[in-house]
């Protein structure tokens, strides 16, 4: 016998569509709406002054052709592949340190995190004035060495290493994650291994590492993915040394940071190439899908491995 609703349970149902119809229409109108909006228009000529133009799959062969796209999908690949894994050290090798018990360790993790809660703005304007190759600070305290500091944000071999540093600073975050895996890690292990002779080494890559492994792989696939989004910063830096002597408005010096969501930015607000921008967005997309999906088996791999061990 199929069971009807009562006039109740139709009230609550009512109402309760009442309450999430806000969301509803914000994630219909603010996610779906533009999602389906940018597909349709990286099939068209769009620049938000004209009506679209169906051109069918001419944008993406102007995607593909255009060296630029290439240089800045590569300036992101460095950034996700090389500056990620060791923002990932030095914050594991932070959480080490603010988890060992010594006076003051209360005022070293707030010192290590308080980076993480400064606004990007303010923090990327301070990090200008200290790349400064004349009166930054960097440079003055290479200077002590007897080292000439480069000129960090206007040479093209150091721009991208120049963003490294920048991404060691705001780790706080990640080491409060590690720090917490490092605490749930069994006390009894360690003892073990002492009594058998290992050393700290050997105990951190035999006891520590295996067990925060699956911690660790997961925020590095968060870092990976975020880092496919990286826009602020360098939007930031080329946009304050756009004035200045060997500087660039595009994509700093020789474009060494273009990244791959600035150059979508400047296609789509500054030379009006909608459908372009639409269709380089799509790609990044599936980039960022197919890479999720690579280190979401990886990190299952090594769950398992770690659980078997």
């Amino acid at each position: 016998m199929k069971k009807t609703k009562s006039c109740w349970e139709k009230k609550e149902f009512k109402y309760g569509l009442l309450f999430a119809a806000p969301w509803i229409f914000g994630f219909l109108a603010f996610s779906v709406y533009p999602l389906v909006s940018s597909l349709y228009y990286s099939f068209t000529k769009f620049n938000a002054v004209t009506a679209p133009k169906w051109v069918g799959l001419k944008n993406f062969e102007d995607v593909f052709s255009d060296p630029l796209v290439w240089k800045s999908l590569l300036n992101t690949l460095f950034i996700s592949f090389v500056s990620t894994p060791i923002n990932l050290a030095v914050a594991l090798l932070l959480a080490c340190i603010v988890t060992k018990n010594f006076r003051g360790k209360g005022a070293v993790r707030t010192a290590f995190f308080l980076p993480s809660v400064i606004p990007m703005v303010a923090a990327t304007m301070v990090w200008i004035w200290m790349f400064d190759p004349t009166y930054g600070y960097i440079n003055n305290v290479l200077g002590w060495f007897g080292i000439n500091g480069p000129a960090w944000l206007l040479d093209a071999k150091y721009t991208k290493w120049a963003l490294v540093l920048m991404g060691t600073w705001n780790t706080g975050t990640i080491m409060l994650v590690c720090m917490a895996a490092l605490q749930s890690v069994p006390k009894s292990y360690y003892e073990s291994a002492e009594i058998d002779g290992a050393g700290s080494v050997k105990r951190f890559f035999y006891i520590t590492l295996p067990c925060v492994a699956h911690v660790f792989v997961y925020q590095a696939i968060l870092s990976i993915i975020n880092s496919f989004q990286y826009f602020q910063q360098v939007y930031i830096i080329v946009t304050a040394n756009a004035g200045v002597k060997g500087g660039s408005a595009a994509g700093g010096p020789e474009n060494s940071i273009l990244m791959y969501p600035l150059y979508i930015f400047h296609n789509a607000f500054t030379y009006l190439k909608m459908g372009k921008a639409s269709a380089m967005a799509w790609i990044l997309f599936i980039i960022v899908a197919i890479l999720t999906v690579i280190m979401t088996k990886v990190t299952k791999k090594v769950t398992e491995d770690a659980g078997g061990e």
